[in-house]
């Protein structure tokens, strides 16, 4: 959910859902509040008067009891003389928290609640000066609230009397009280839980996810690489953590490649000074031969001669691979990819290489197991070198007297699959993948004495990758050794396209056009 969203239900939420809550709690406070009174006070009300004009409940539940001292008032006045009468009258009151007054001749004759009489008689109305009609009650707000009904009458001798009903308004209905108390505190206990949820709400989707994120950049300036972050949300900041995890893992892939060129950099640089110092090594001791004297017969100095020679020609060979893969490896040698008879061409190939073989005691063998029409795009002479240096790898490694190297192409979708297999002395299982290292020798003490420069199928490999195939071996020691590369066929494809190849790794690509 995007933030803008969870803004306007956050809103909504806050208006709302306190509003519900209130309202369902109101009702039904108000509801258990009612049935209380009524099953308390004895009365039948569901009027929410009870709580909003308690004036009024109090008049209705002492109604009944003032109409009867009403009518014995009007039959018979004198009744209220007696004490038994008035003290049955007085207790039907006191469970409404009321008392009965009677008064005569402006005296007490009776009063239900003496104490309470003291604190609030003063307030009491003379004679005749007032006298409450129907249902209506005088109500004094004092520091002793109390509600008041009063009717003047006559006893038969005719002298004066008043009888009074006062209802202790700070007593009255504890029930509405409490509940008002319950109400007041469910009310804060909603906002409250509302400000929460609310709270937690925007910290889970929002303020974690930001801490989450600070934490990871902090362990990433801090080179720590080896965590994961995920996005909890679909929102904005969700999307951020996604985007900060590809980037982490791709910070990582860069910084495991470069600790893992650097490493590379570091056993190239001793693999190139011990090749450079076994030639020059020997070079330096046939020359001071020379300086010396000892070469002083001329088979002698023919000898050292040629010596040197072939030492320097082992050097400028081996500087040449470094340059040649240098230039390859950072994209720096454009291609000029044609389109060429797949079967023609490796048949020119083999024709070139088989005499030198023969002197060499290996059989050269070539078989076309796919369409002789099938036609490729690749750069004549980069191939040529691919052959060459696997060949060459095979040659360097034969250990039989009677060697054989077999080529065989085969059609495998809109690709063709080159199969070169030799039974050289091949290489164990574990090493098949390192073969095409830099500088990788299976003679790891590099005191062999087959000539190379340990790049051939280094060199093999990426320019099979710029023709857009795959590279692998396959063999097992003693059995041999199987080199197999791709190569897609120009099949669906126009009869020219434009080749970009990338320059100098920075500059970004450069075009090649094919040629027909």
């Amino acid at each position: 959910m995007k933030i803008r969203n969870k803004l306007i239900m956050a809103f909504v939420i806050m208006i709302g859902l306190p509003f519900i809550l209130i309202a369902t709690t109101t009702g039904t406070i108000i509801y258990y509040t009612i049935a209380n009174v009524n099953n308390y006070y004895d009365v039948e009300t569901t009027s929410t008067k009870i709580i909003t004009n308690p004036n009024y409940f109090v008049l209705d539940s002492i109604n009944g009891l003032y109409e009867d001292l009403k009518v014995i008032l009007k039959n018979d006045p004198d009744r209220l003389l007696s004490q038994e009468y008035v003290k049955s009258i007085n207790r039907k009151l006191e469970k409404k928290s009321s008392f009965l007054v009677v008064l005569h001749e402006e005296k007490v004759v009776f009063v239900g609640d003496r104490e309470r009489l003291k604190q609030i008689q003063n307030e009491f109305p003379v004679f005749s000066l007032y006298t409450t009609q129907g249902d209506s009650g005088l109500y004094f707000d004092d520091s002793q609230p109390f509600l008041l009904r009063k009717t003047d009458f006559n006893f038969r001798d005719q002298t004066s009397g008043s009888v009074l009903i006062v209802t202790n308004m700070e007593t009255f209905l504890p029930q509405v009280k409490k509940s008002l108390i319950h109400l007041v505190i469910c009310i804060i206990a909603i906002i409250c839980f509302t400000a929460f949820f609310l709270v937690m709400w925007l910290y889970r989707g929002m303020v974690r996810p930001l801490n989450t994120l600070r934490n990871g950049i902090y362990r990433m300036k801090n080179g720590d690489l080896d965590f994961e972050m995920k996005g909890d949300t679909d929102d904005e900041i969700g999307r951020i953590c996604d985007d900060f995890e590809d980037m982490r893992r791709q910070v990582k892939i860069l910084m495991e490649e470069r600790l893992e060129y650097e490493e590379q950099m570091k056993m190239m640089i001793s693999n190139i000074s011990h090749d450079l110092k076994t030639p020059i090594t020997a070079i330096k001791g046939y020359s001071e031969g020379i300086m010396d004297g000892v070469a002083d017969t001329p088979e002698k100095m023919d000898k050292y001669l040629k010596t040197i020679y072939t030492k320097a020609n082992d050097m400028t060979y081996l500087v040449d691979e470094l340059s040649f893969y240098a230039k390859i490896d950072t994209n720096k040698i454009p291609y000029n990819f044609t389109k060429v008879n797949l079967d023609q061409y490796f048949t020119d190939c083999m024709n070139d290489l088989v005499l030198d073989l023969e002197v060499k005691n290996i059989e050269l063998s070539y078989t076309n197991h796919t369409s002789k029409d099938i036609e490729v795009m690749i750069d004549i002479e980069q191939l040529k070198r691919v052959i060459s240096n696997i060949i060459g790898n095979s040659v360097k490694y034969m250990n039989k007297e009677k060697g054989k190297i077999e080529v065989s192409l085969e059609g495998k979708g809109d690709c063709v699959k080159i199969t070169f297999s030799d039974n050289g002395k091949g290489v164990a299982k574990k090493d098949l993948k390192k073969i095409f290292e830099r500088f990788y020798r299976t003679d790891q003490s590099r005191n062999s004495a087959k000539n190379g420069s340990g790049l051939g199928l280094a060199i093999a490999k990426k320019i099979i990758k710029d023709h857009g195939g795959e590279i692998w071996a396959d063999g097992e020691e003693g059995s041999g050794l199987s080199i197999i590369f791709t190569l897609l066929t120009t099949k669906g494809q126009e009869s020219e396209a434009v080749y970009k190849v990338e320059k100098e790794g920075k500059e970004g690509m450069m075009n090649s056009k094919i040629k027909n």
